[in-house]
């Protein structure tokens, strides 16, 4: 598309609307699939399906038009979102990376600003390692490892039931079978049954992963391992703060931080607050 969303709308909008509401048009969108969703101001709350209509009309392959009403909610990290323009079914399939990622909007939460992080990630893997992803999702960074790495296996732990329904389907869809063991549950009482099995944990959730870092170091292998620790950090706290809390939670845990392979910056959480993940090799004291 030639033009931006504000320029589409500005355009459609600009004999019903002041200079100064135009100016409050939504100047950006996310497409999952076939659906967009939006953040469109509340002012414009009586012309929502008008503004969604113009948006099915106009950008291609796009079924269903929702706005965002509320931020994301609960553990399970639940959207809310609200259907303004075309089919009331919020499911779709989005493809990302060379894999399918089935899902409903609705009550999934889906960020494409974590892309560059999946697809780096798949690249890191050796072959027969064993991984254990701690907040699986619906397979944000285990079926791209399971589909272009060579993995030995992979536990993919969610407690939310609806996130673990589509990973399942998610592991057909993209043929991984086999190569991935789907497990409902908290993941602090799911690694204490699985034991020392993981070359590499992931921990792809937020905020307050550090909450969980125990989890990690206790399905680590007895020798050490790898660690991708997500979280989030105020400016100022980048970058002796998250690498702290590394030392001395692996110190409490009988291991030691033995190298940051890669620290990064993620994407923008909050004013000053930002997403960051750190790769760390841990080893047994």
């Amino acid at each position: 598309m030639l033009q931006s969303i504000k320029q589409l709308l500005i355009e459609n909008l600009k004999d019903e609307l002041t200079p100064e509401k135009l100016e409050l048009l939504p100047s950006s969108y996310q497409k999952i699939g076939d659906i967009i969703i939006l953040d469109i101001n509340p002012e414009f709350i009586t012309i929502d399906d008008v503004i969604g209509k113009i948006i099915l009309k106009n950008i291609p392959n796009t079924r269903t038009v929702c706005k965002r009403t509320g931020s994301i909610n609960g553990v399970g990290r639940t959207p809310q979102i609200e259907v303004i323009a075309g089919d009331n079914n919020t499911e779709t399939i989005h493809k990302e990376y060379g894999c399918l990622y089935k899902l409903d909007v609705s009550k999934i939460m889906f960020s494409k600003g974590n892309l560059n992080e999946r697809s780096r990630l798949a690249k890191l893997v050796k072959s027969n390692e064993v991984i254990v992803d701690l907040f699986a999702g619906i397979g944000f960074f285990s079926l791209p490892i399971a589909k272009f790495s060579k993995p030995s296996k992979i536990y993919c732990i969610d407690i939310n039931p609806v996130s673990i329904l589509y990973l399942d389907r998610n592991v057909h869809l993209n043929k991984v079978e086999g190569k991935i063991e789907v497990i409902l549950g908290d993941c602090r009482e799911v690694t204490k049954k699985l034991g020392k099995v993981a070359d590499r944990v992931i921990m792809g959730y937020l905020p307050n992963t550090r909450e969980f870092l125990d989890s990690a170091f206790f399905v680590l292998k007895q020798k050490g391992g790898v660690v991708h620790y997500h979280d989030t950090f105020k400016e100022e706290e980048l970058w002796n703060k998250p690498i702290e809390i590394l030392e001395k939670s692996a110190q409490k845990n009988g291991y030691f931080l033995e190298k940051i392979q890669e620290k990064r910056i993620v994407k923008s959480y909050a004013p000053k607050i930002f997403h960051v993940v750190i790769d760390a090799t841990f080893s047994k004291r």
